[in-house]
């Protein structure tokens, strides 16, 4: 049997756009009958349900079905450029309200931090912005990474405010469009894409737990 995937997801995964506090959401899993892979971040109880991605204040997190799915090859190789957009980050994170997290975390997925990468589709730069999406975010260079960011961080602000603050349905959307989500009325059954929202949640809560971790040192 073909395995199909659906995601079961809610707002309240996505606390932290709307919320920044409320980073923490344990994420379960089961496989039905039919072979469908269920998930969500409401807490179940039964044999069929069994955490997937384990989150919260003192634990570490862990993370299973996904390995070495956030790599990308990369031309930069300096240690640097995972902290040289940060300024840039920052602003564009203040002016959109969208989490540094998050912002980080696609940045690595997608281009593992390289300005110059170039996707087999035609997506470009650190936050690779396809050509009408740049167009339409007010990005006349896309590898400049200053626009590239910012016009990044305004789609996914975009996003947000679509669907109402969900961060799993936010990050698909930046993988698949706003056209899959509403067409399948959730995550798409696209196994690329799944992998994309599980390697991007992955990277976000490891940054959210280094800002905690940041934070309580001051």
């Amino acid at each position: 049997m073909t395995r199909r995937w659906a995601m079961v997801w809610f707002v309240g995964v996505f606390g932290a756009v709307l919320f920044p506090g409320r980073a923490w959401a344990d994420i379960y899993t089961y496989t039905d009958s039919k072979g469908v892979v269920h998930f969500t971040n409401l807490r179940k109880r039964g044999r069929h349900w069994k955490v997937l991605y384990r989150t919260g204040p003192g634990k570490a997190a862990t993370f299973r079905g996904c390995k070495r799915c956030d790599r990308v090859p990369a031309r930069d190789r300096s240690s640097a450029r995972f902290t040289r957009y940060d300024s840039i980050i920052d602003a564009a994170c203040g002016l959109y309200k969208i989490p540094k997290a998050l912002v980080k975390a696609v940045i690595y997925v997608e281009s593992n931090y390289d300005p110059r990468v170039v996707s087999s589709v035609g997506a470009k730069g650190l936050m690779q912005l396809m050509p009408h999406t740049a167009k339409d975010m007010g990005v006349a260079n896309v590898f400049d990474p200053r626009q590239n960011i910012f016009g990044g961080v305004r789609f996914l602000r975009v996003l947000a405010n679509l669907f109402n603050g969900d961060l799993v349905l936010t990050i698909a959307g930046y993988h698949a469009g706003a056209g899959a989500i509403r067409k399948y009325h959730g995550v798409p059954p696209y196994l690329t894409t799944q992998k994309y929202v599980r390697a991007v949640l992955a990277r976000y809560y490891r940054y959210r737990r280094a800002e905690q971790r940041k934070a309580s040192t001051r």
